[in-house]
């Protein structure tokens, strides 16, 4: 075999390794774009995920604070709701307080005769002395005491000194005992609040009783029972008002 021979194998050697190598290459290029791709689609596909899941819990952060911020605002809304409810019954209930001031007024011609009436008969109109007696008499039959303390308005004791042997006398009538001893305190009971006055203590009238060692004591003064029936009207107020 000549050199010419040779030469041409070795390159003919050279060719079909070179081919060889290169389809080697390009076997291997294919793989790693394959391999590539999957990995690219994968991180994508991890990536999305991840965003998705963020994307959800904001959402439902969003979500969270709106409820927060709606019960907020609706708590808000009851609560102004309420207060106003509150105002309007609280001034219902001062106005029958100024109303019931002139009560004690007998030349007045005021619109609560309904609580006065049901102490009067046809006989004797409602007027204050008369609500008065009532009130000692009911006083009395409460505490049922042989001897007790009264304390009044200073502006009411002569009306209270003029009702007193009757209120005694009634009081025995009615429970079916001796006539009680009644002393008069010579602490009295506050004035009502003038129309200049905005606060302190007051009373529209009536009178509180105790026992001697006062122990035992019942504030029958027309304020205790404008707050006695207001709250036991107050449901049926509050019906009337508000539906």
């Amino acid at each position: 075999m000549n050199d010419g021979d040779v030469s041409k194998q070795i390159q003919q050697m050279v060719r079909f390794i070179r081919q060889e190598a290169e389809e080697k290459a390009n076997e291997i290029s294919v793989s790693a774009e394959e391999e590539f791709n999957i990995l690219k689609l994968q991180l994508v596909e991890a990536e999305k995920k991840k965003i998705k899941q963020e994307y959800d819990r904001k959402t439902k952060q969003v979500e969270v604070r709106r409820k927060i911020e709606y019960s907020t605002q609706l708590n808000a809304s009851r609560i102004k709701f309420l207060q106003a409810q509150d105002d309007i019954v609280n001034g219902l209930k001062e106005a029958a307080s100024k109303e019931l001031i002139r009560v004690s007024d007998d030349s007045n011609t005021y619109t609560y005769k309904k609580l006065l009436q049901a102490f009067s008969d046809d006989k004797n109109p409602y007027n204050y002395k008369k609500l008065l007696q009532a009130l000692i008499v009911q006083s009395m039959l409460r505490l049922k005491e042989s001897s007790v303390l009264l304390r009044c308005r200073e502006m009411d004791r002569k009306v209270v000194d003029s009702v007193l042997e009757d209120a005694k006398r009634e009081y025995a009538e009615k429970a079916k005992v001796r006539s009680p001893t009644i002393t008069i305190d010579k602490v009295f009971l506050p004035p009502p609040l003038s129309s200049s006055e905005q606060l302190g203590p007051s009373c529209s009238g009536g009178v509180v009783v105790a026992s001697q060692d006062g122990r035992i004591v019942c504030e029958n003064t027309l304020d205790a029972r404008l707050n006695v029936a207001f709250q036991k009207k107050l449901p049926e107020i509050r019906k009337h008002l508000f539906g």
